[in-house]
């Protein structure tokens, strides 16, 4: 088997470069993954102009030393750094040359130290780290290699096939970690983009650069349940998203840390990398001006690029319809949880807006979602009859034709969608869909925010209370015993079928054994435990 016990700079160069090309092939399939912050699918292309300045900048290193070759390729990426996933991906960079320096040429270990630094100089580089992205990919990666080499290997590809292995499973399971992924049912882009260049370094050690002349590099899948997704709009907040401002900030004893707490209330995204000579910065701000204003002060700025957030958002949403399947009718429906969003799509959700309690749509936001489906009919369900005054304004701001069925719980939506029909017109499927939601029963439990008084029953702060079509009927011990309360006043010999939506693990521990013993006083039911991921509510459920 084929070892690598040391390479010089030269080589470290090469080794980069390769990695380089290797990107190259799979920049613009990155690019489709981006969903995050702002849905400006370019975290691929950024990536790859990041790692080419890295490459131009290490043939101009003064000498052929790992330390000299390493510290050029820092400067490069902080000199050419583009958007967020390139400036941290910079800062990557300037950990790993720290590690390397004032190394002629470097081993395993030297690669595992050097990338343990730069994973953590990467965190350092971010006002407010997010898990789940390529610095959660970064730090697992190096804590990989790093316990290969502790455990006595100082082979350069052992210890990059092990850094690789953690590499792809971190990929793999950042929709667990970030659920915006988790919804558009993408790895993360930099995380991807990290992984791609990862890749390419292992296949040069292993001596494979001819034959990566005619292979491509693949998208990793995550680690959750294939299914068929149709479009869900994202959270749409009144304000505005703002300006993704970047430039390069030059001077003489400038220092980063405090910059970045200067910037830190001017908006949101910052990342502030580089040393008392240059600073990279990048922040999503209202007010560009006022950030230019401050650091005009401590230098010259360069390569300032400032971007409409807003128009890239749109321009998201515009492909997003375009690539949406034409259908006669849709339908739009407003649910809080990811389980739950789970659920509706499955059922043929059109697009699914995120609400619920606390969190009501308002009809910009509903009137949005309605533009952005293809067909001229629509079906919204509100799932809450808060939201139900909203959604009747659309009809009168769009020249669709939009019905508006008052489902006020999120039984009440499902019964209604399992009653459509794709080829019945919009007055069947309204009229079946109405008489559906009205033949099913909506049970809740959550905890009492207050001390209250309520249709005969005395409640106190805190504890679990049930409500059966939105009265409170019951209160309880636990969340399951106001559940069991609930339920004891329907009728269950005649029903059918008891679906339980609950919220998380701890709640679907509880609910089992009672579940047990109601199928054992009622062998007829059919009852069915799904995960909602409802905030607010232990469970919801729905008696039909």
């Amino acid at each position: 088997m084929k070892q690598v016990n040391s390479l010089s700079g030269q080589e470290l160069r090469d080794m980069f470069m390769v990695a380089t090309d290797w990107l190259e092939k799979n920049a613009s399939d990155i690019d489709v993954l981006n969903v995050f912050p702002v849905p400006d699918g370019d975290t691929g292309t950024n990536m790859l102009l990041t790692m080419r300045s890295t490459i131009e900048e290490a043939y101009r290193a003064p000498d052929r030393s790992t330390s000299a070759v390493a510290q050029a390729m820092a400067k490069g990426a902080l000199m050419g750094a583009r958007g967020n996933s390139g400036v941290i991906l910079s800062q990557i960079w300037h950990g790993l040359a720290q590690g390397l320096a004032g190394k002629e040429s470097f081993t395993g270990r030297d690669l595992a130290d050097a990338l343990l630094l730069a994973a953590t100089e990467a965190y350092k580089g971010i006002d407010n780290p997010v898990e789940g992205t390529i610095l959660t990919v970064a730090k697992e990666a190096a804590s990989a290699a790093k316990a290969q080499a502790d455990g006595g290997n100082d082979d350069l590809i052992s210890i990059m096939e092990a850094a690789i292995s953690a590499a792809r499973e971190s990929v793999a399971n950042t929709p667990n970690l970030l659920p915006v992924l988790k919804e558009a049912g993408v790895v993360d882009a930099g995380g991807q983009g990290l992984y791609t260049i990862l890749e390419g370094i292992l296949r040069y050690l292993k001596g494979e650069v001819e034959e990566m002349q005619l292979s491509k590099p693949g998208i990793i899948i995550g680690n959750m349940p294939l299914v068929h997704r149709t479009p869900q709009m994202m959270a749409a907040d009144e304000a505005s998203y703002g300006y993704c401002t970047e430039f390069l900030l030059k001077g003489q004893e400038l220092d980063p840390d405090k910059l970045r707490a200067k910037l830190k209330k001017k908006g949101e995204s910052l990342i502030v990398v580089g040393d008392k000579y240059a600073i990279r910065i990048h922040i999503h701000t209202l007010d560009p001006g006022g950030v230019i204003r401050l650091v005009t002060s401590l230098g010259t700025m360069h390569q300032v690029g400032i971007r409409n957030m807003d128009e890239q958002h749109q321009g998201f949403l515009e492909m997003q319809k375009e690539r949406m399947p034409a259908a006669d009718i849709a339908t739009v429906a407003v649910v809080s949880g990811d389980g739950l969003s789970d659920v509706f799509t499955s059922l043929g959700t059109s697009i699914v807006v995120p609400g619920g309690r606390t969190m009501n749509p308002s009809t910009k936001d509903l009137l949005q979602a309605v533009n952005l489906v293809a067909s001229d009919k629509v079906i919204i369900l509100p799932n809450n009859k808060n939201v139900i005054p909203a959604a009747r304004k659309v009809r009168s701001l769009t020249g669709k034709t939009v019905k508006v069925l008052a489902t006020q719980t999120i039984p009440q939506g499902v019964a209604a969608l399992l009653a459509f029909n794709s080829e019945a017109d919009l007055e069947t499927n309204t009229q079946a869909m109405k008489k559906a939601q009205s033949t099913v029963k909506s049970i809740a439990v959550t905890r009492a925010a207050r001390c209250s008084q309520v249709g005969g029953l005395s409640v106190k702060r805190k504890q679990p209370i049930g409500f059966l079509d939105e009265d409170l009927v019951a209160t309880g011990d636990s969340a399951v015993d106001a559940l069991s309360k609930v339920l004891a006043k329907l009728d269950l010999g005649t029903a059918e079928v008891i679906t339980i939506y609950y919220r998380g693990n701890a709640e679907r521990s509880d609910v089992e054994p009672f579940m047990v013993s109601l199928r054992e006083q009622h062998p007829q039911l059919q009852i069915e435990l799904v995960r909602g991921g409802q905030p607010h509510y232990n469970y919801i459920a729905s008696v039909e």
